[in-house]
């Protein structure tokens, strides 16, 4: 009996001294790391890594989760983004010049500058793609109806966002506020839902 008690005790200790080494192990090795792919234009920009610089072109080992890379570079407007790494994955950090030292480098190297023309085109698309997405009321403005006409622009509540919008009502008529509201409400829009602002 003392022989069996022995064997069970033994045994326990094994398992747990296991799932102490494997639990250890889990926990000293963090996230698991991915292989980030990065192209830089300006290719000479300074890039950092949540606030430590990194090369800005090449493979970048990044553990899993979320990170800020910002690139910087005289003459060029900077850029910030935050990338999700879940798998290996490629960033384009591409700044746009915003003043005459930016502009003689451009002169310098067309080969990047047609890149960074598409990457523009891109992320105007991508912009354009997600506010449409958000706001499906885009696809029939500017709307001009019996007393008033709807259309966009900058979100008053929230101005410092480029993507938020407001849609600017202007009534032409007694009757126009309670016929855009109709016409909203009609086409399956919630009122409520959008920052809407009445003019004269």
């Amino acid at each position: 009996m003392d022989e069996s008690r022995r064997l069970w005790v033994l045994s326990g200790t094994v398992v747990v001294i296991v799932l102490v080494v494997l639990g250890g192990y889990l926990a000293f090795r963090g996230s698991p790391e991915h292989n980030v792919s990065v192209r830089s234009v300006p290719n000479d920009l300074t890039l950092t890594l949540d606030g430590k610089q990194v090369a800005a072109n090449g493979v970048l080992k990044i553990k899993e989760g979320e990170h800020t890379l910002t690139g910087e570079r005289r003459g060029f407007q900077s850029y910030t983004e935050t990338i999700n790494v879940q798998a290996d994955t490629e960033v384009k950090m591409f700044l746009f010049s915003n003043g005459d030292v930016g502009r003689e480098w451009e002169k310098n190297h067309p080969d990047q500058v047609l890149e960074t023309e598409a990457e523009q085109g891109r992320r105007y698309q991508e912009r354009t793609d997600r506010l449409t997405q958000n706001y499906p009321i885009l696809q029939e403005l500017p709307y001009v109806g019996p007393g008033f006409t709807v259309n966009y622009g900058a979100s008053k509540a929230d101005p410092t966002d480029p993507e938020k919008l407001a849609f600017y009502i202007k009534i032409t008529f007694p009757d126009g506020k309670k016929a855009s509201m109709d016409w909203l409400i009609g086409h399956g829009y919630d009122p409520s839902k959008l920052e809407l602002i009445y003019t004269k």
